[in-house]
């Protein structure tokens, strides 16, 4: 016998950051609420990030740390719910936490934590979490909607959030299924890539880097051109695939195939006039020896060699002396494509801001159809600014939905 309809106000699909604190808050509204999520356990993205302790919101979170086609989109959620009001909530559930650099906060203890206060405010505001449910079909129904799900029941309800992410690290169950309901509803999509993800090189070039990989060096790291430009000094380590790190993770938000990054491997130092006076003191010394105090020790002897350098700074006149400067400074290299999705810590692109309210997630001309989180065309920088795009879209839903 097949099992009755059930009616309810809001059906929230994906149990992630944006998901839980959605259906959070739709259920402190008095709404009847399932949360569903194919997945086994809440929360995954929550549970793996900051190395198992959650950048759970970032202290500088503003406009100018997303990208998006409309980058005014996010302000109405992130002025509504911010950063600190995200803090008090885990103040509130006594879970330590601490600030890194550039204003990233971390628990002290595990992720852990951060799910199990998200899934407790969700049943203590009643709502209900289904895990292992897929939904198979999706189809209007009035000016509802009607799904089946994988465990075969069915749900009618008033509102419908998606809430499931974009496509990065599949092997976590993560799916275009948010695009799928877009076109479903004839929603525009901003075109999709891997975001906060290492950038790869071509074999001749990681063949000439091959003594670098594991050496990292602080670094100020820029890509982009025209009105999509980024640059970032944060650390970059170099691999045996290409470069990865802080630094270009940043950059990749801004990097497209075919163009350039340019990388100073010591920023604020004046490479060629710290050479020249090493040479005045004592000329005796070996250029990758003076170049070392200056970068990773790897790191000088490869540029030394590429450059040609003598062994001896008293053999090496200025010119060498400045190719040098110019190769740690303003090394220009063309990567020639990302590791994707299966690294990529974010989806760039998404369901098109043009089409949902920025106050309220819906979908124009579609009532009751909302997208928050990761599928929307709103991405972060690295350290925190996503998950707090997660709590202040869904937040910003739970109120309307």
């Amino acid at each position: 016998m097949a099992e009755p309809v059930r009616n309810i106000d809001v059906c929230v699909v994906g149990a992630g950051a944006a998901g839980l604190m959605c259906g959070i808050e739709a259920g402190r509204r008095g709404r009847s609420v399932v949360v569903l999520d194919h997945a086994r356990a809440p929360g995954e993205k929550i549970r793996i990030s900051g190395g198992g302790r959650c950048n759970f919101t970032n202290l500088g979170v503003g406009p100018h740390a997303f990208l998006s086609n409309n980058p005014r989109f996010a302000l109405s959620a992130l002025r509504r719910y911010t950063q600190h009001d995200f803090v008090d909530r885990v103040n509130r559930a006594g879970i330590a936490w601490h600030e890194k650099t550039l204003g990233q906060l971390f628990c002290d203890g595990s992720a852990k934590q951060i799910v199990q206060m998200l899934v407790d405010d969700l049943r203590a505001a009643q709502g209900d979490l289904r895990l292992g449910a897929a939904v198979d079909t999706l189809e209007r129904d009035g000016e509802g909607f009607r799904l089946v799900t994988s465990d075969g029941r069915t749900i009618a309800c008033s509102s419908l959030v998606v809430a499931t992410g974009g496509k990065s690290i599949p092997k976590m169950g993560a799916t275009g299924w948010a695009y799928d309901v877009a076109r479903r509803f004839d929603l525009p999509l901003v075109e999709t890539r891997p975001a906060l993800v290492p950038l790869t090189f071509e074999p001749g070039l990681l063949e000439r880097l091959k003594p670098l990989a594991g050496v990292a060096v602080d670094v100020e790291a820029r890509a982009g051109e025209g009105g999509r430009k980024g640059a970032f000094k944060e650390a970059m380590l170099f691999t045996h695939r290409g470069l990865s790190g802080p630094a270009i993770l940043q950059i990749s938000s801004y990097w497209r195939e075919g163009e350039a990054i340019t990388l100073d491997m010591a920023p604020g130092v004046d490479v060629f006039g710290r050479l020249k006076s090493e040479r005045a003191d004592n000329g005796r010394q070996a250029v990758t020896t003076a170049l070392s105090r200056v970068v990773p020790k790897r790191l000088a002897e490869t540029m030394s060699a590429a450059e040609g350098a003598p062994a001896t700074l008293a053999d090496a006149p200025d010119k060498t002396l400045r190719r040098l400067d110019e190769a740690v400074r303003r090394w220009t290299v063309k990567p020639v494509g990302s590791e994707g999705y299966r690294t990529a810590e974010v989806t760039l692109g998404g369901v098109d801001t043009a089409a949902l309210d920025q106050k309220t997630m819906q979908a124009r001309g579609q009532p009751g159809l909302y997208f928050i989180g990761e599928a929307v065309d709103v991405t972060g920088w690295l350290g925190g600014y996503n998950f707090q795009w997660a709590w202040s879209s869904g937040w910003a839903a739970g109120q309307a939905c």
